[in-house]
């Protein structure tokens, strides 16, 4: 595995990160619905387990709204960069690619909060997973669609 694979699969993991928030900010928008608490949730579980204090009121709350996204960054780029691994450099077929980085973006998320005692996916209604497939297929055809941009195309093509 070359080192420039990886960070073709770091850009597009950033990259299906980045549509993945645009997609759920547009349903926020869209639906009028609040943002999801998760991210905070996850910074305090994750800031308790590991003994580290956001410090109280304000400054807590601004702790939890800028780590929150970041950690839904990294792992997205996360999975990118395994994603790469499995790709092994090479082209994939889209629908595959989409199938696979979403819904294992998803299940690194859902497996998290779950883990984390945060929610429960087996009690969500309709309406959630819809919420929640349909950002995490934005991610998986975007990551998708630029690592392929990224692989140069095959000799058959040139």
């Amino acid at each position: 595995m070359r080192r420039v694979d990886l960070a073709d699969g770091a850009i597009a993991g950033a990259v299906g990160s980045t549509a993945l928030n645009v997609v759920s900010y547009l349903d926020v928008a869209l639906r009028a619905r609040p943002e999801s608490d998760v991210p905070g949730e996850t910074v305090d579980r994750l800031a308790g387990i590991a003994h580290v204090s956001l410090g109280s009121g304000d400054r807590a709350a601004n702790r939890r709204s800028g780590l929150g996204p970041l950690i839904g960054y990294g792992l997205g780029i996360a999975a990118g960069v395994a994603f790469a691994l499995y790709a092994g450099g090479r082209r994939q077929p889209l629908p595959l690619a989409t199938g696979l980085l979403g819904a294992g973006v998803m299940t690194m998320t859902d497996g998290s909060i779950t883990a984390l005692g945060i929610s429960d996916p087996r009690t969500w209604r309709r309406s959630d997973w819809i919420s929640d497939i349909i950002p995490h297929l934005a991610y998986g055809l975007t990551a998708a669609a630029t690592w392929n941009r990224l692989r140069r195309p095959s000799a058959r093509r040139r």
